[in-house]
Order: structure tokens, then sequence, then C-alpha cells
């Protein structure tokens, strides 16, 4: 193969290895530090000994990013308030099957229940379940045993489907939440929010320590419509709000005077109510969402071959 057509296979793999990269870190800029770094690995391998350059990629590529995953874990242990992932542009909607699975999968809510695994059962789930790799190519990819990455894989196919984090939401649904949710900001009136709430709805804000937040978690209907309908009213009246597609669901980019100061995406229960309000804060996880792009819903589908103080919110 001549250079141009290893750098074509790579970029041919790109939009998979970033889908599972960001699944696996829950950070975009990790996850583009990951296919990066699995880039030039590549670039420097002798490709006449790889029988099977996607199989390599992906092993090489998730890897990588279990390594990164238990470093960021260590920094997550001091991080200042609630973590969420780092929000990227993804749409569910007019998605045939498989796509909506991928694009679902995206989803906070998902990614939040992924970080109660350990790395390795996190890669071996999203492998399997969300990329349709078989076990034996998954025992290659991290070195154990067959029967350990079926463990690995029951173990956490069980927690996730005890969270019934796995469903889409019907748009008009998430359109009618969202408007009620702006309505209550910006006028301060929570009646039309109220409704489509659920009794055991929770609100959290990442703010990272960078911008005043919200350092706890709320928890209930009556505290959440209090926070939004009065403290989010006061402080988001002068943002600039464009609703927009955010981790698989319809959510809100907020901005000032040109930057992105807020997004916002939400989790619902079975019956469509609202069971959580996520708000991220920290300008580091905010730059690129005026990138356009990025995950793309149906990446990589079908697997790969075998072989506090301040201003709330």
């Amino acid at each position: 193969m001549t250079q141009e057509d290893d750098v074509a296979a790579f970029e041919a793999m790109r939009p998979m290895l970033l889908g599972l990269a960001y699944r696996i870190l829950g950070s975009r800029a990790e996850a583009e530090d990951a296919v990066q770094d699995t880039f030039l690995k590549w670039q420097s391998a002798d490709r006449s000994a790889i029988e099977n350059p996607a199989s390599w990629l992906t092993t090489l590529c998730t890897r990588r990013c279990i390594d990164l995953l238990r470093a960021a874990r260590n920094a997550r242990v001091d991080y200042v308030g609630a973590w969420l992932p780092e929000p990227i542009h993804a749409s569910t909607e007019g998605e045939p099957g498989e796509r909506l699975s991928l694009a679902a999968s995206l989803q906070t809510a998902f990614l939040l229940v992924l970080e109660r695994l350990t790395p390795k059962e996190r890669a071996a789930y999203l492998l399997h379940e969300v990329f349709d790799v078989s076990y034996p190519e998954i025992a290659a990819t991290l070195g154990l045993q067959e029967t350990t990455c079926r463990k690995l894989v029951s173990r956490a196919r069980a927690n996730v489907a005890q969270s019934k984090v796995r469903h889409t939401t019907p748009l008009d649904r998430q359109e009618q939440l969202l408007a009620a949710f702006q309505t209550a900001v910006t006028s301060g009136g929570t009646e039309q929010l109220s409704a489509l709430l659920s009794d055991e709805v929770e609100l959290c804000a990442d703010g990272g320590g960078k911008v005043p937040t919200l350092r706890e978690v709320l928890r209930g209907r009556a505290e959440v419509l209090e926070f939004v309908g009065r403290a989010l009213h006061a402080y988001w009246g002068d943002y600039t709000w464009e609703a927009t597609d955010i981790n698989g669901g319809r959510g809100v980019v907020l901005w000032k005077d040109g930057s992105a100061v807020a997004c916002v995406s939400f989790a619902y229960d079975e019956q469509g109510a609202a069971t959580n309000v996520y708000i991220v804060r920290n300008p580091d996880k905010l730059g690129r969402l005026g990138e356009g792009g990025g995950v793309a819903p149906g990446d990589g589908g079908g697997g790969v071959a075998p072989g506090g103080a301040g201003e709330p919110g």
C-alpha cells in the first residue's frame, strides 16, 4: 500500500474509532487525543505485518482509551461539583434501526451509567452491545479470555438494564419539554414544565470549578421548579437560546457575547416524563459546540471486521 492508501484506510475507520473513544471516555477532546495517538502508531507500524487493519486499529484505540479512562477517573475524584460528559451535537431524528440505537448510546444518562462500570467492563460492553464486535475479537482486543469477556458484558448489561436508559423518547415529547423549560426560564412560569417532570426529577450542573454553579444535585419536582423558575429566570434572562441536537436528543445551547455559556439536555423515563436535567457550564466542555459536527450517530455501525456561590446553573 502507498502512504496515501494507508492514510485513506485509517480515515475510513476514524468515525468508528472516534465514536467508540467518546463513548468510553465521555469526552470529545480526550476521544480525539486517543484517535490521534492511534493514527501516529498506525503511521509508524509495519503494515505488512498487520493482517486485519480494522481489528488492529480498534484494539490499539480501545487500549489507549482504557489507559486514558483510568487516568481520568483519578482526576475526577478531585473534580469540583458534579461531573457530566462533554456535550456533542448528535441527533436521533429520522434515524432507522441500527443508527437510532447508536445515537441513543450517546445520551448523557447512558454515558453516566457507563461511569459506574470498570474500564474493561465499559469497553467490552460497548464493543459487543453497541458496535457488534464478537467475543473472540473482544478477547483479543482486551487481552483476556473469551469467558472473562462474556462475564464483563453480562455484568455491564445487567447494570445498564437496571437503569432503564437505553430507550428513545418521541421527538414531539422532547420538543414539548424543551419549550416548557425555555418558558419557565424566560418567564418564570413553571406550570407547563411541572406537568412534564417526573416526581423524582433531578437537576445537576457541571461547572468544573471554572464558573459559579450548583454544587449539589437538586432532587424532586418542587426543588427543580423553584430553581428553574427563580434562579435561572434571574440569571439567564439575557442569554441567546439555540435549540439543537445534543447527545442524541433535543437540548439547548445558551450563548452570550458569541460564546457558549451553558448547554442543557434531558433524560426521560419510559413513559416520557423528564427524570433528569443536565446543565453543563464548564467552559472547557463548551468550546467545541460552535464548531458543528461531533460524533456521528451512525459511526461505525456494524462493528469491525473479525480477527456554590455566585450565578447558579
